[in-house]
């Protein structure tokens, strides 16, 4: 796991890349949506999870406590997000089986009203509907809160540079913005029902 800041307060947002491979596509768009919707955030903290890097933990831990501290830190870091970027490479039509095996080791209820950012990469448009026909199912199940448009890139979005990728021009861009003005308003009015909820657990009298 990377982490662009070590604090844990302040609104919480976290990518998960579901790459198998390093460097990737996947890694570079997913910063990029976490980068532009952390700008919409005083307080915003950023953490990316890489999976690949955690791969030989979640494939061959029984449990989760045999796990190292870094995968541990990984799950937790995503159980615990204000706000979750997920992203995977399209397989078969379908997510990463990296993306679902570190998913698998999330708690069931774990991110029960997270609002989650979908984002996907894949070699043409063809793969395009991956965000609606796989991964916004997968996040149903987890009772998310999937925010309303998702971010697909294919290999036309990206530059290959030394070490990595880069947003190849203002396409993608645009995308990534315009799906974090639509997801605002539900993560801030989910921020307000919460804020509203705690009160109302202060003021509530203790039950006997």
């Amino acid at each position: 796991m990377t982490s662009t800041s070590t604090p844990r307060a302040g609104f919480r947002i976290v990518g998960v890349s579901g790459s198998p491979s390093d460097p990737s596509r996947t890694s570079t768009l997913v910063a990029a949506t976490v980068a532009r919707l952390a700008e919409e955030f005083d307080d915003a903290v950023t953490e990316q999870v890489e999976v690949n890097r955690l791969l030989p933990d979640l494939g061959a831990s029984p449990v989760r406590e045999a796990m190292a501290p870094a995968t541990r830190a990984a799950l937790e870091a995503v159980e615990t997000a204000d706000v979750l970027v997920v992203g995977s490479p399209a397989f078969r039509a379908a997510y990463s089986g990296a993306f679902k095996l570190f998913f698998d080791w999330v708690g069931q209820y774990a991110l029960v009203d997270t609002p989650v950012l979908l984002t996907a990469t894949g070699g043409s448009d063809r793969h395009a509907l991956l965000v609606e026909h796989q991964m916004r199912p997968l996040f149903g199940f987890f009772q998310s809160t999937t925010l309303p448009i998702g971010v697909f890139g294919n290999e036309r979005d990206f530059t290959k540079r030394a070490g990595g990728y880069d947003l190849a021009g203002l396409d993608l861009e645009l995308r990534i913005d315009q799906a974090v003005r639509r997801s605002l308003p539900i993560i801030r009015g989910g921020l307000v029902a919460a804020a509203d909820l705690r009160a109302d657990e202060i003021r509530r009298p203790a039950e006997f």
